[in-house]
């Protein structure tokens, strides 16, 4: 049964950072490419970053040089951290698995509000 469990969401101030964490269970991590969604409602999920199994890491233009994804494969842990956060990244963010047989799995979501 595969399980990806996304934790560190909260409330913050304008400027303000936090770092989300995704531990997963069930699949073959290292194997795994990993990224990070998130939704608002009415709106479709996007993406926000991913890292492949090798290390090879893309993000949306407008989280360049403000948000960084990582994993450890040690932990079978993926990390996003969003500095100097803006309220137009209030969303739910969620997790996201690839297997190799482009199998999809995804984490049941944590919300992060910037507000002040």
């Amino acid at each position: 049964q595969v399980q990806l469990v996304e934790s560190g969401g909260g409330l913050v101030q304008p400027g303000g950072s936090l770092r989300l964490s995704c531990a997963a269970s069930g699949i073959v991590f290292s194997n795994c490419a990993m990224g990070w969604y998130r939704q608002v409602p009415g709106k479709a999920r996007e993406l926000v970053a991913t890292i492949t199994s090798r290390g090879i890491i893309t993000y949306e233009d407008s989280v360049k040089g403000r948000f960084t994804i990582s994993r450890d494969n040690a932990r079978f842990t993926v990390y996003l951290q969003m500095n100097s956060l803006k309220p137009e990244d209030t969303a739910v963010y969620y997790c996201n698995a690839e297997t190799r047989l482009l199998n999809q799995f995804w984490g049941q979501g944590t919300q992060v509000t910037v507000s002040s």
